[in-house]
């Protein structure tokens, strides 16, 4: 009598404190899958004054499908927002630079705001410039955006074609 009254109270417990609403999560997440891996894909990077006040955020995000080609030369693509405070963006002069591993851009073109590119970004802002910012291949699978500025310094933005946690040594 005892075990069937323990086996009754651990049902109860197990059907008690499980989700009703899984089926709705798993619905949220299903139509909300490619903002996710978006998300996954876009790294923030802020350039700082003297005074350690934000004078430059840039927002990019590495649009990289995987693919089974074992010899896949196809370029880098970046989707980079930049918002600089009180000043017209320009990556033609050499006041602010991209760079993927120390390697200049092949090519930058400037994106309007309802460009079809920006419709599934996750960092949209009015006050962002965006650009489509193409490197050339890197056989590498983990690299880095290095972010300059001549008045601001530097900051390094990390992009993996695979998930970022095999590169890391550390637990999170």
């Amino acid at each position: 009598m005892r075990y069937i009254l323990y086996s009754l109270t651990i049902i109860a417990l197990i059907v008690g404190c499980s989700s009703k609403d899984e089926d709705k999560f798993l619905n949220v997440y299903e139509k909300n899958k490619d903002y996710h891996y978006g998300l996954q894909k876009t790294e923030k990077a802020q350039l700082y004054d003297s005074d350690n006040i934000t004078k430059a955020v840039l927002t990019a995000k590495y649009l990289y499908t995987p693919s089974e080609d074992q010899n896949d030369t196809r370029d880098e693509k970046f989707i980079v927002g930049i918002y600089i405070e009180d000043e017209e963006v320009s990556f033609s002069n050499s006041e602010y630079t991209l760079t993927l591993n120390k390697i200049e851009a092949k090519n930058v073109k400037k994106l309007s705001q309802n460009d079809p590119l920006l419709k599934d970004n996750s960092f949209l802002s009015e006050w962002s410039t965006f650009y489509l910012f193409t490197f050339p291949h890197t056989s590498s699978k983990s690299f880095n955006l290095l972010f300059q500025s001549d008045q601001y310094g530097t900051s390094k933005l990390h992009f993996a074609k695979k998930a970022k946690y095999v590169f890391n040594k550390k637990a999170f």
